[in-house]
């Protein structure tokens, strides 16, 4: 059985034990020690412990792994007089899918109107962290000590820093040369690191959903059920259909074949709610299963891990037109317009941000003028919106580093449609082949 499959047996197992343990927990017949019992043992004990193992096992590997593909990449293109380009390319990419993203998500629930009766007469309390300024968070961006930046994972400052090493090793002659065959050997290593961390997914996602859904009640999404599936249908059309549009007119490739390939990484967007948690696996499968030449995947993965957020996006868009009719406040054309421009500049300034989400959803609320507190009604169902946003976000990146890889002649072709083996993980080949 392949790998896909056991971590699809592991999501359906862990939803159905979630929700056995969701409903004893609200069983009237059930003694109260028993309950609590289960509760502890199970959901704060071994799934919590097992999972939380799982989770920071791939979190562990996300700062070499960006430091190193990324040195890897930069020195194979530093030399490069098309790098400039492509990095030019690459940025306009990302930033264009996210005013896509958050123009249609606007656009989508002006018409379903999802806030609209609610009539939040009773103020509810919410206390956003506070949000950086434009201006700090472009000087914030280059580090003054790369050691401190990795060691607070501070994705931004990591990249600068590894984008001018890769530039700088290759242009150093032969000393550079030993030193880019050294990194070589590095991402080999923490390629097949990754590859020893698959062998337990399965566990590690029955754990991280069972524990989710144990503690999601119904009632979280039966209150916001409007909001939930405007957000779920503009998702569902930015990734099927925008993404579809633009692999087929950019570089005619088939978007049934890039959604099968890309289904490993989506299983773990899902599972784990993390872009960068989730890198390692986007990377294996964009050089194994999409033909991408690992130079440019190693730039453009990274980068998109950290600075993509088209599922945030449309997040941000349906709740501000939400919690505007929610409180029944006509923030107008003006206001909309505003929303567009702060969350695609706010999805490249606030990337290295805890709790990036719902921190740039309240710079985006104070822009255009509405109560901050609003956020306070979505929390509920944040969580599992976060999963599916996630899943878009990576699909994004995957998208956009195959265009590039098509406009620098760098995709092997016969490899992306290749569906002949589905397994995951195809160690046997080369990382640099």
């Amino acid at each position: 059985m392949n790998l896909t499959a056991r971590i699809l047996i592991g999501m359906a197992l862990g939803l159905l034990l979630g929700i056995t343990l969701n409903g004893l927990n609200q069983a009237t017949w059930m003694p109260e020690g028993v309950n609590h019992w289960l509760h502890w043992a199970l959901v704060d004990g071994v799934l919590d412990v097992v999972g939380t193992i799982f989770l920071n096992s791939l979190k562990l590997l996300v700062v070499p792994l960006v430091f190193v593909s990324l040195v890897c990449g930069c020195s194979e293109l530093g030399d490069n007089a098309r790098m400039g380009a492509m990095a030019v390319k690459t940025l306009a990419l990302y930033m264009l899918t996210t005013a896509i993203a958050i123009s249609t998500a606007l656009l989508v629930a002006s018409l379903i109107q999802p806030g609209v009766g609610m009539n939040m007469a009773e103020q509810v309390t919410f206390v956003p962290n506070e949000a950086p300024s434009l201006k700090e968070v472009f000087i914030n961006i280059f580090p003054t000590n790369p050691i401190k930046a990795m060691a607070e994972g501070n994705m931004l400052q990591i990249i600068v820093f590894s984008i001018l090493m890769g530039i700088a090793v290759s242009r150093s002659g032969e000393p550079g040369r030993k030193v880019q065959q050294i990194f070589n050997h590095l991402n080999e290593v923490v390629m097949k690191m990754v590859v020893i961390l698959m062998h337990i997914a399965p566990y590690g996602v029955f754990c991280m959903i069972a524990k989710l859904f144990a503690g999601l009640g119904y009632s979280a999404i039966a209150d916001l059920i409007w909001y939930f599936f405007t957000v779920v249908l503009v998702l569902l059309l930015h990734a099927l259909g925008v993404y579809s549009l633009i692999l087929w007119l950019l570089a005619r490739l088939n978007p049934i074949t890039f959604f099968t390939n890309i289904r490993p990484a989506m299983l773990f967007a899902f599972s784990t709610s993390s872009s960068s948690a989730t890198l390692p696996v986007t990377l294996n499968v964009a050089e194994h299963r999409l033909g991408v030449d690992n130079s440019i995947a190693s730039f453009t993965l990274p980068l998109g891990a950290t600075i993509n957020m088209d599922g945030t996006a449309i997040m941000q868009g349906v709740a501000t037109v939400f919690i505007a009719q929610a409180f029944n406040v006509d923030i107008g054309l003006s206001g909309y317009l505003m929303v567009i421009a702060t969350a695609t500049l706010a999805s490249v300034g606030t990337a290295g941000v805890p709790g990036v989400g719902l921190i740039t959803l309240a710079m985006v609320l104070q822009q255009v003028g509405l109560p901050v507190e609003g956020i306070a009604i979505i929390i509920g169902v944040d969580r599992l919106l976060d999963m599916m946003r996630t899943v878009v976000n990576i699909s994004g990146d995957s998208m956009v580093s195959l265009i590039i890889a098509n406009s620098e002649k760098m995709l092997n072709r016969n490899l992306f449609n290749d569906l002949s083996d589905l397994d995951e993980y195809r160690e046997e080949e080369p990382l640099n082949s």
